[in-house]
C-alpha cells in the first residue's frame, strides 16, 4: 500500500505513486488521481470565501504517465458571482490534461430542491475489486469499494460506494471536488457493458457537477453506460452522500475493439 497518490516535488511539481497507475496500461495512470491534483489546484488558485467550485471538466490529452506532473493555474474569468478557472497538467514537457472549473457565489438560506426517495445506505461488506483482463495493484486497490448491485466483473448497469484508502497527498485532506473527481472516473469502469479483453470503452473527458459538498468520506456511484453504435458512448454517474444525491458524472467514451 503506497502512502499517498501522489508525493510533492517542488513548486507545483508532483510525483505520481504506483498508487495512481491505472488497470489497463503499466506506466499510464487512471483518470481519477490526476484529475483530483488538477481540482486541488483550481482550489488554491486565488481563493474566495463566498463562492464554491461548482463544477469541473477535464479534457484528457494523453495517456497520463506514472512520473513527475507540473501543474499552471490561471483565472479564465474572474467575477464576483462566476469565475472562471484552468488547471493544465504537462509531463515531460507536453500538455496531459486540462481542467476547468466554475466557481459560483454561495447564497444563504437557497432553496433545496431535492429527488424524493429512501436515503441511501452503507453497506457493510467490503468487496476487493476483480475486474477481467485488468490490473488491480494500483488505483483500484488503493480505493475501498462495497457494492449494492453489479461489480466491475459484471456487464451493465452498476451501484457502488467508494472510499480512497489514502491521501492525495501526504498528511492532507481532500476536499470534496477531489474526492468526487478521483472516485467519478471509474464510472465508465464500474458499468462497462463490453467485455474489456475484446473492446476499449476509454473516456476522453470527465464533468463532475456537484449542487452541494457530499459529507463524509464516502461516495455512491450509481453508473450506467450507453453507446449509439457509432463508436462513442455516454457513462453517466449519480453521485451521492449518506444524505442523498449531491451531483452528477459524465464521461465521453471511445468504444474501439482492441
Amino acid at each position: 500500500m503506497q502512502r499517498s497518490f501522489f508525493e510533492p516535488a517542488g513548486p507545483g511539481t508532483y510525483l505520481a505513486t504506483a498508487a495512481a497507475e491505472g488497470p489497463w496500461s503499466p506506466g499510464a495512470q487512471h483518470g481519477g488521481p490526476p484529475s483530483a491534483l488538477a481540482a486541488r489546484e483550481l482550489e488554491r488558485h486565488e481563493p474566495a470565501g463566498h463562492m464554491r467550485l461548482a463544477s469541473v471538466t477535464v479534457d484528457i490529452l494523453r495517456p497520463v504517465p506514472v512520473g513527475v506532473l507540473t501543474a499552471r493555474t490561471r483565472t479564465l474569468r474572474p467575477g464576483k458571482r462566476v469565475a472562471l478557472l484552468e488547471t493544465v497538467l504537462e509531463a515531460g514537457g507536453q500538455e496531459v490534461l486540462v481542467a476547468r472549473g466554475w466557481r459560483t457565489a454561495t447564497l444563504a438560506d437557497a432553496p433545496v430542491v431535492a429527488r424524493v426517495g429512501a436515503l441511501p445506505q452503507l453497506p457493510e461488506t467490503e468487496q476487493p475489486p476483480v475486474f477481467p483482463g485488468a490490473s488491480v495493484a494500483g488505483y483500484l486497490s488503493h480505493i475501498e469499494w462495497r457494492f449494492e448491485s453489479g461489480s466491475f466483473a459484471e456487464p451493465g448497469p452498476c451501484t457502488a460506494w467508494a472510499r480512497p484508502r489514502i491521501p492525495l497527498l501526504p498528511d492532507e485532506d481532500l476536499h470534496p471536488m477531489s474526492r468526487s473527481l478521483l472516485l467519478a472516473d471509474s464510472g465508465n469502469g464500474m458499468s462497462m457493458v463490453l467485455d474489456p479483453r475484446s473492446y476499449l470503452f476509454l473516456n476522453v473527458n470527465l464533468t463532475v457537477v456537484l449542487q452541494r459538498d457530499p459529507a463524509g468520506e464516502w461516495l455512491r456511484l450509481d453508473a450506467t453506460s450507453t453507446m449509439g453504435g457509432t463508436g462513442t458512448g455516454l457513462a453517466e454517474t449519480q453521485l451521492s452522500d449518506t444524505s442523498g444525491p449531491v451531483g452528477i458524472g459524465t464521461q465521453t467514451l471511445l468504444i474501439s475493439p482492441r
